[in-house]
């Protein structure tokens, strides 16, 4: 996301959060809090969706070595 972006994303987060908060804060500290915040949650979502997909993957091959693992005891079996 470019600083224009990053702006427009923190001056509505920003708004909508002391909104719903019911904070009464200036026009540039409701700015500051909203550019901050969307600063923290991209760190946040990145970390969560960086963890989530290295789980995702372990938990994939776990499940591709129990199948695996199932097939060569039918295989084995057999004979």
């Amino acid at each position: 996301m470019g600083i224009i972006g990053l702006l427009i994303v923190g001056i509505a987060a920003g708004f909508l959060a002391t909104r719903l908060m019911r904070v009464e804060v200036g026009v540039v500290p409701t700015i500051l809090i909203g550019i901050a915040g969307t600063l923290i949650g991209a760190v946040v979502i990145r970390m969560v969706l960086m963890i989530t997909g290295f789980l995702g993957g372990l938990i994939g091959a776990v499940l591709g070595a129990m199948l695996l693992v199932w097939l060569w005891k039918m295989i084995g079996q057999r004979r």
